[in-house]
């Protein structure tokens, strides 16, 4: 009997080649569920890894996005966030599969990404990778960190060395009001003399949430700050 689709529920053909005789990944997704998944390919911003191919020439700055080329030129945020890295285009069908995970408490979803977060980040030289955490009060509400989830998932070790305060949520807020938010975030741990540090969420979007945990890291002693998402909206 063949498994089945962890989000259609369709049967998933099982493709047989010779490289399945000696070690076959398991497949989570149906084959047209799988094409939803658009991973980033082409040029792309390299601070943000935002597509480059389509994007107006009046939204490019020297290689980067007009973003973060903004990022860049105000004197609080320069060099806060080193770059960011993304895998999947946050498109129609990522933000439906990733609402269904969050916000509908569908935990299994997060098999689908296990090998390739594994495949990127099992061999990493960062003294630590920190999910980005969710309010107390928004942990409760959802049951799960799903950012921290995908790591366990993929078997990749984490640290939870920040706290959040609550807040409306990211996806109520305008763009206007997210990059004008005020700090959210408290360090648990308060010594990061010289380390370089992932951060890891799903979602990128206007990199301010990534930004605020950064600066707080950098402000501890922290040599770099790196992130990496699931997504780049």
């Amino acid at each position: 009997m063949s498994d089945l689709c962890l989000y259609c529920g369709n049967p998933i053909k099982e493709v047989i080649s010779w490289k399945g005789f000696f070690y076959s990944e398991p497949q989570y997704l149906c084959e047209d569920c799988q094409k939803g998944l658009q991973a980033i390919e082409g040029k792309r911003c390299s601070c943000c890894s935002r597509s480059l191919e389509k994007l107006p020439e009046e939204l490019m700055k020297g290689g980067v996005c007009l973003d973060c080329f903004r990022w860049e030129q105000n004197p609080k945020w320069t060099g806060i966030l080193q770059h960011n890295t993304s895998l999947f285009e946050y498109n129609d069908f990522l933000k439906e599969y990733l609402a269904r995970y969050k916000y509908r408490g569908d935990h299994m979803l997060a098999k689908v990404f296990r090998f390739q977060l594994a495949t990127c980040l099992k061999n990493n030289n960062y003294d630590h990778i920190i999910p980005i955490p969710l309010s107390e009060e928004r942990q409760y509400e959802r049951g799960f960190n799903q950012s921290a989830a995908l790591l366990e998932e993929a078997q990749i070790l984490h640290s939870h060395l920040l706290s959040r305060s609550h807040s409306e949520k990211q996806s109520k807020k305008s763009r206007r009001d997210r990059l004008q938010q005020k700090q959210i975030f408290t360090l648990i741990e308060k010594d990061f003399n010289g380390q370089s540090i992932l951060l890891f969420d799903d979602i990128y979007t206007t990199g301010t949430t990534l930004r605020h945990a950064a600066k707080l890291l950098k402000e501890a002693g922290a040599e770099q700050v790196t992130s990496f998402t699931l997504a780049r909206g």
